[in-house]
């Protein structure tokens, strides 16, 4: 035999190969499980509505302590989701979901959200990440850009929906994240998101909703702060604008 030869058959290498491969193996088990703390509970295809599917892979719930104290527990089996504002077009389990009601607000498709905890979030030193420029110090527009305060807000159809009063700014990534816009009729302030905002030197122009369209985007509960949810449900409404505001975008383009 040769040296590090334990028989004839079996050496020092192919131990060591074979420790890698068992190794290597429970490392992708590892990942497969972790990987399953998010996205559950399941339903059933063949029987929709029913009891979460449970068993491998899932793993045990696991209990983390966050910054502020509280804790959240994953896989959480009983975690509320979204209402699902859907009808299956056809009695096949393949047939695709269609929305029912106010497509803008039904929360799936375009407009699809997840239901993130109702509460600010916050920086290492309590204070919400995402404020308006009104109760910050050492914020402001740059002077190189246009600052659309004061400018009107129009929608896709071009029609004046409001006029901007504030820059919402996310402190820590030190960037804007809202416009806040008062509408024309006074009644009420809505943020419009920067990414589905077009600013220029003489008006901000949304990109997927019109002007009266405006007056149903889901609100904030404080005048200064927005939840994570909040923060899902505004998006999502501009988000279903780009597919719901006008029936024919949701046409075939052929």
């Amino acid at each position: 035999m040769q040296i590090g030869a334990f028989t004839g058959y079996l050496d020092l290498p192919q131990i060591i190969l074979y420790m890698f491969w068992l190794f290597f193996a429970g490392i992708i088990y590892y990942l497969v499980l972790e990987g399953h703390r998010e996205g559950y509970p399941m339903e059933s295809e063949e029987r929709p509505g029913s009891a979460p599917i449970t068993g491998w892979p899932i793993p045990s719930p696991k209990t983390y302590l966050l910054a502020n104290g509280k804790t959240v527990t994953v896989p959480e089996l009983n975690r509320p989701e979204p209402p699902q504002n859907t009808r299956r077009d056809g009695a096949s389990f393949g047939n695709p979901y269609i929305p029912t009601g106010d497509l803008m607000t039904s929360g799936v498709g375009a407009g699809a959200y997840a239901m993130r905890a109702d509460v600010p979030d916050m920086d290492l030193h309590g204070f919400p990440i995402i404020r308006p420029l009104r109760v910050l110090d050492g914020f402001d527009v740059s002077k190189n850009d246009t600052d659309p305060r004061g400018l009107p807000v129009l929608g896709t159809d071009n029609k004046v929906a409001g006029t901007v009063v504030d820059m919402w700014v996310d402190t820590c990534e030190m960037m804007f994240r809202f416009v806040e816009v008062e509408l024309t009729d006074g009644a009420r302030r809505v943020l419009l998101p920067v990414p589905f905002a077009r600013i220029k030197r003489d008006s901000v122009k949304a990109h997927s909703i019109y002007a009266a369209q405006f007056s149903q985007v889901p609100g904030t509960k404080n005048a200064d702060q927005v939840t994570l949810l909040e923060e899902e449900k505004i998006s999502a409404y501009y988000g279903g604008g780009t597919m719901y505001a006008d029936p024919t975008r949701a046409e075939p383009l052929l």
